[in-house]
């Protein structure tokens, strides 16, 4: 909790032939480390999408705008060969979401580029300019071309037609009524409209006080799977389901009402995993994600499951597996499924037979794919990342990826970077726990160095073999970084996530603490010059670290909460407090047991930064002001540190920047006296 994470999925593949096609170690002439300047300069490529006559891959291009300190998105385009890069759009509101229309003539993009809000546009392969193709008085959130091309399934927001001078007051009368970045929740709903690309025309086909998100259609186009909660007090749990509609109105005029596929009590196809349900290329059998009971939450491991479009009892095709899956994507004949599986510090490109049987790994090795994408040719896109190389565009040649795009080429090779190791060791109670070292880039074998621990946030996330740039500015300003996923992390199964429930700071304090004791035992970290610092549940470890464990010198706590009696109806997570802890009038005993840092700041001795920003509805900047208080109060060194405008995550360029400034000036201060 408190990032609300779903695990990243990638699919990994190791390959010695990579090192040649893409800088996976520094380069020799590289003459300094990574800087805070270097920050601001990688370029985060994501959402590779293959046209389908497989000739070229669209891709975005995320960067920091530095003169107006917003971060812009484009759209560019590599060729299957390798030897053509092409930007596609370069507007000053950025476009992002590129998706081929089936005969591959359009490509089509979200952008405010001409409106207030996100609207469809099309790009005409033949030649000319982008054009609008939707003026919604809202938001289009997703959409997804028809198969024939001619239509376009869109995810739009309820338009917000209320715009006085005067706001006027906010009314609340739902369960969870705040989210961070979309504010305090009304009734505005997310629903399905099927645009005609040739009149511009767009009709809708679901209303009413649900959300309807994720929409695939069927291969015969007259039909869309989506995923919603329609049912009354929907806000009290993530149970939701799939539905199928028509995609044309009934001749009587208006939307046929949908049909509820799924009736599992537990999240099917959660939208938070960002998997879009698909249809088999026969249209009898929908592939999707099932989560774990409802009273796991997040903590639950997601299946591969498969539904008769017909309805029926789902199978689960992983049901042996313990590991996350994500991104289903059904073979061109339907006889597999190929989907991206989490594992420990990896995850795996696999297939499974559509039938069932027995799960094949397809690539593996320490390197994450945040994204796939197949195409009826039989060719695949992997979006690759590994420790020492920013994630980029690769083709999956064989056994082989093959270099697309090489966005961040340019400065990775003026740059030096620190090895990252893979480390294991034992916890207190003999619990094998595995992360990384980072090493400054000048290392030298027998020299101990002042050392941070760095923590995740989610909990239910973990290190991997990608690129950090936070652990690299780290190791860049000569410390040694250590990074565990604890217990609580994904990666390693059920039973180890939900090994931390409704009992966060014990085992999971105890596992990164034991990485440290690793690091000291090796004679790589100082023992008299230990930091420690995290951002989200990484900030609330943090805080429970430095309230049991007085060896810490220095430690930062970002977007963190210590008295969890404070977080009831003050943050976003509601529902999950109700379901791991209990209310607070009924099991007062548990929310009074895990606020013991802030209750017993006393035993606090380590000089804490803090740091939040002002509209974080996630875990809002009350809790970070109440630790200040506490631990000014006490006489403890400390400060507190608030980004105006900024939610959850700090996505402000300057602020990026200012925010890693701190940590580096704040570690100096204490463990480089």
């Amino acid at each position: 909790m408190f990032e609300r994470l779903v695990p990243t999925l990638a699919a990994l593949v190791l390959v010695p032939a990579l090192g040649a096609q893409a800088p996976a170690t520094p380069s020799p002439t590289a003459s300094r480390p990574f800087s805070l300047e270097d920050v601001l300069r990688v370029r985060e490529v994501r959402d590779p999408q293959l046209s389908p006559d497989g000739a070229w891959v669209a891709y975005t291009v995320s960067t920091s705008d530095t003169t107006e300190d917003r971060n812009k998105s484009a759209v560019w385009m590599a060729s299957w060969d390798g030897t053509r890069n092409i930007r596609l759009t370069t507007s000053k509101q950025g476009e992002d979401t590129p998706r081929w229309s089936p005969d591959g003539r359009w490509l089509a993009f979200l952008s405010s580029r001409d409106d207030e809000h996100t609207q469809l546009w099309l790009l005409d392969r033949q030649g000319g300019e982008g054009h609008k193709t939707t003026t919604f008085p809202s938001d289009v959130d997703d959409y997804v071309w028809a198969p024939d091309g001619k239509r376009v399934a869109l995810v739009v927001a309820d338009a917000d037609t209320a715009k006085p001078k005067t706001p006027a007051p906010i009314v609340i009368d739902r369960f969870q009524f705040k989210q961070d970045e979309a504010g305090y929740l009304g009734k505005e709903r997310r629903h399905l409209y099927v645009l005609d690309v040739e009149s511009g025309k767009a009709t809708a086909l679901t209303s009413g006080d649900y959300d309807e998100l994720l929409p695939a259609w069927s291969p015969d186009g007259k039909s869309l799977v989506f995923v919603s909660k329609r049912r009354r007090d929907f806000d009290r749990d993530s149970n939701w389901d799939l539905y199928v509609i028509d995609a044309a109105p009934s001749d009587a005029g208006g939307s046929t009402a949908p049909r509820r596929l799924t009736t599992f009590e537990g999240p099917d196809n959660d939208p938070d995993t960002e998997s879009r349900p698909v249809w088999s290329p026969d249209g009898r059998s929908i592939a999707y994600l099932q989560g774990g009971p409802l009273k796991l939450i997040y903590y639950a491991v997601q299946r591969l499951a498969v539904v008769p479009a017909a309805g029926g009892a789902p199978r689960i095709l992983t049901a042996a597996l313990d590991r996350n899956v994500a991104s289903p994507v059904w073979s061109g004949d339907g006889s597999a499924i190929s989907f991206l599986l989490e594992d420990d510090r990896t995850v795996a490109l696999a297939r499974v037979p559509a039938a069932g049987g027995a799960i094949e790994r397809l690539v593996s090795g320490p390197r994450v794919v945040s994204a796939f994408a197949a195409g009826a040719t039989g060719r695949v896109a992997v979006l690759a990342s590994t420790p020492l190389v920013p994630a980029e565009v690769f083709a999956l040649d064989s056994a082989a990826l093959r270099p697309l795009s090489r966005q961040n080429d340019a400065w990775l090779s003026r740059v030096a970077l620190g090895d990252v190791e893979p480390i294991s060791f034992r916890s207190r109670d003999g619990t094998a726990i595995n992360g990384f070292v980072v090493k400054p880039p000048d290392f030298v074998s027998g020299r101990r160095y002042p050392t941070v621990l760095r923590i995740h946030g989610g909990p239910v996330s973990q290190f991997a073999h990608e690129f950090d740039f936070q652990l690299q500015t780290l190791a860049g300003h000569g410390y040694l970084v250590v990074v565990a996923n604890p217990r609580g992390s994904s990666g390693r199964g059920e039973r180890f996530s939900a090994a931390i429930f409704a009992d966060w700071g014990n085992k999971d304090a105890q596992d990164v603490l034991a990485a440290v004791d690793y690091a000291v035992a090796q004679g790589l970290a100082d023992p008299a010059r230990l930091g420690v610092g995290g951002w989200s549940y990484g900030g609330i470890l943090t805080n429970y670290v430095i309230a049991q464990d007085h060896r810490f010198k220095a430690a930062v706590s970002g977007a963190s909460i210590s008295n969890v009696l404070a977080g009831y109806g003050t943050d976003q997570y509601v529902r999950e407090y109700e379901v791991e802890l209990g209310v607070p009038w009924k099991a007062a005993d548990t929310w009074v047991r895990l606020s013991f840092p802030f209750l017993h700041a006393d035993r606090i001795t380590t000089p804490t930064l803090f740091l939040c920003g002002d509209k974080d509805f996630n875990v809002p900047l009350l809790n970070s002001e109440q630790m200040y208080q506490a631990l000014r109060s006490l006489g403890v060194a400390t400060e507190l540190v608030i980004y105006p405008g900024q939610h959850h995550g700090i996505n402000k360029p300057s602020y990026r920047r200012d925010r890693l400034q701190r940590y580096l000036a704040w570690y100096d201060k204490h463990l480089k006296p």
